[in-house]
């Protein structure tokens, strides 16, 4: 690895880009945009000097001044982020986990009350259509799970998790509930935030364990906690009534004061999540790639019962893959971003870059991209075209980041 340094200038201004493709979200006039949806924290936002831009069909703070600040306030410190543009759905009744198991490839059989486990959702030809979270909810009757899926995926997802129950004969043995438009999800990561979310609740947090979640008060208000996040930090994730996120979101902030907190948007989320190799649906993931192809097989269980996708992951495992998501590291200073060329030393092509920016931690260009298993080695030298021009990587250990335990 490279020794750290700052950002050069065309560093700061990608950076301050955030990801490919994201624009303010104002017409010419400064209107704000009517097909972009707003969380119910994006007064907040605005009023916190946030620079706003659209995202999943949402108006999603991209920063609050610097990316590279925010990104090391929360692995020093903590991170506050606004995640209620994303989707959760809830399946209750005796044929819940029956459906929950034709959706997931991963195994919720075994999950207990107040767990939960990630999973990517595929289609019949195991290619996928999200990746989701599954939580096992305590405190219900009946059986009862909590699906949280990405925001630009919402729709399409509950049209497909419709279809599985229809097709699975599942109609009258499981209800399906999208609550995504009354559910608030406020995320808090980084070393300190478990002793800053300590100071509004009772709930003793140094028990929980990770991908747990129990339902409890925080600040006073009815909250679901769960032990998870999307930066390769510590850290958590709080459900809780959109109609209250104000009054989570403010006591939060106010609490972590003293501690360093600073509030993230999506531009250090990602550059957090991908140092720490969490794939971007649309980027990493898609409706293009399968499980196994992504470095994803071990939340794929081809020894539970049936689910969508089982056969043609079957088939793809036992013919041998012929492409893997891989790590690579710029061996200059350029910066990787989607869809830069990947190529051989000799100029063959062999790819493209699906996640890429400047990783602050450890002071070098980092990208994923989709290359063939024969150039997949640890130490194999590949070149990214950046502008016409050819930039020295080499194929690296995933995750980039991994927090000291």
């Amino acid at each position: 690895m490279s020794e750290d340094r700052a950002p050069t200038p065309d560093d700061r201004r990608q950076s301050q880009a955030g990801q490919e493709g994201m624009e303010p979200s104002t017409d010419r006039s400064g209107a704000p945009d009517p097909a972009v949806r707003e969380t119910p924290l994006h007064a907040q936002h605005l009023a916190l000097g946030a620079r706003m831009a659209p995202f999943g069909g949402w108006d999603m703070p991209i920063d609050y001044g610097s990316i590279v600040e925010e990104h090391r306030a929360t692995r020093a410190a903590a991170g506050l982020f606004d995640l209620s543009h994303m989707g959760e759905f809830h399946v209750t009744g005796p044929g819940a986990l029956q459906l929950i198991d034709q959706l997931i490839t991963n195994d919720a059989s075994p999950l207990p009350l107040g767990k939960g486990l990630y999973s990517p959702m595929c289609r019949d030809d195991g290619t996928i259509v999200d990746d989701v979270i599954v939580y096992h909810l305590p405190g219900a009757a009946h059986a009862h799970y909590l699906i949280v899926v990405n925001a630009a995926n919402i729709d399409r997802d509950w049209a497909w998790v419709r279809g599985v129950q229809e097709d699975a004969g599942l109609s009258l043995g499981s209800v399906l509930e999208n609550r995504s438009d009354e559910t608030a999800l406020v995320a808090i990561q980084g070393p300190r935030a478990e002793a800053i979310l300590q100071s509004l609740t009772d709930e003793p947090l140094a028990s929980l364990g990770y991908f747990c979640i129990v339902q409890t008060v925080v600040a006073g208000l009815p909250v679901s906690i769960a032990r998870t996040g999307y930066t390769g930090e510590d850290g958590f994730e709080l459900f809780v009534s959109a109609a209250q996120a104000i009054n989570l979101w403010t006591p939060l902030l106010t609490a972590g004061a003293e501690q360093g907190l600073r509030p993230v948007g999506l531009g250090a989320r990602d550059t957090l999540r991908l140092e720490a190799r969490l794939p971007l649906y649309g980027n990493d993931i898609s409706d293009r790639t399968t499980p196994l192809e992504a470095g994803l097989g071990r939340f794929v269980k081809l020894d539970k019962p049936d689910f969508r996708g089982r056969k043609a992951l079957e088939q793809q495992q036992q013919a041998g893959l012929t492409r893997k998501l891989t790590g690579l590291a710029m061996d200059d200073r350029s910066v990787p971003r989607p869809h830069y060329p990947v190529v051989s030393t000799d100029g063959s092509e062999l790819g493209e870059v699906t996640s890429g920016t400047f990783s602050p931690t450890i002071g070098r260009g980092i990208a994923l991209a989709y290359l063939p298993v024969s150039h997949t080695t640890l130490g194999t030298p590949v070149q990214v075209v950046i502008r016409g021009q050819r930039h020295p990587a080499t194929v690296v250990k995933t995750p980039f980041y991994r927090r000291a335990k």
